[in-house]
């Protein structure tokens, strides 16, 4: 049976993503809001945040998300949001594979803030850069659950963006990495028409077998 969105949506709002992120975003716009004191900078500091999304989530997915265990010496690296994303590869339909693992958010969140406040000259400028990046963050989350739920795509991005993400998870892991933009998948060629990348026997697996699965809303 389909979702409808709204059905999605009261789904994806109790999820600890959702619990996280939905108050910070809230929080820091209406801070910034009630602060004023608007520049250019503003804008600017958004733009470069929204400008970079699509090579970050591309970098992230290809080298974090893909990332294969390794040995040195005795150790074994072998990331928790790695060894996650290849569960959520191996079934997905399991929503509670499909966002963020909590500790990495929370973590990410506690990194973001100091390093907002570091980064830029001012506090008003800091809090712009969260309310961006905050709201981004929760886009992306709202955007992948969705397009891994029973709802079908009815706006034309959106059913671009289902489409490619659909590839990558069965037909080729390989491309099409971007989630809600893809940009960087057209400038870094990883966007090809889907008869031009044969059917990958890996795309479930990504290579390593995974003897259990952590599934967590």
């Amino acid at each position: 049976m389909r979702t409808h969105c709204s059905n999605a949506a009261s789904i994806f709002f109790g999820t600890f993503s959702a619990h996280v992120l939905t108050p910070l975003v809230v929080a820091t716009v209406v801070i910034r809001l009630a602060l004023g004191g608007w520049r250019w900078w503003d804008l600017g500091i958004a733009g470069i945040i929204l400008g970079f999304q699509p090579f970050t989530e591309w970098l992230i997915h290809v080298f974090f998300l893909h990332f294969k265990p390794s040995r040195i010496g005795r150790w074994t690296i072998d990331p928790l949001g790695s060894r996650r994303h290849r569960q959520h590869h191996a079934d997905p339909k399991i929503l509670g594979l499909v966002l963020v693992p909590r500790q990495i958010l929370a973590a990410s969140v506690v990194v973001e803030v100091p390093l907002m406040w570091a980064v830029t000259p001012t506090w008003r400028l800091a809090l712009t850069a969260m309310a961006t990046a905050y709201s981004m963050f929760l886009a992306y989350e709202w955007i992948h659950f969705l397009i891994h739920s029973s709802y079908k795509p009815k706006g034309r991005y959106y059913r671009y963006v289902y489409r490619a993400h659909r590839l990558h998870h069965y037909r080729n892991e390989n491309y099409w990495f971007g989630v809600t933009v893809h940009l960087a998948d057209h400038v870094l060629r990883t966007f090809p028409e889907k008869e031009e990348v044969p059917v990958s026997p890996t795309a479930f697996s990504l290579g390593i077998v995974e003897p259990t699965i952590e599934a967590a809303l």
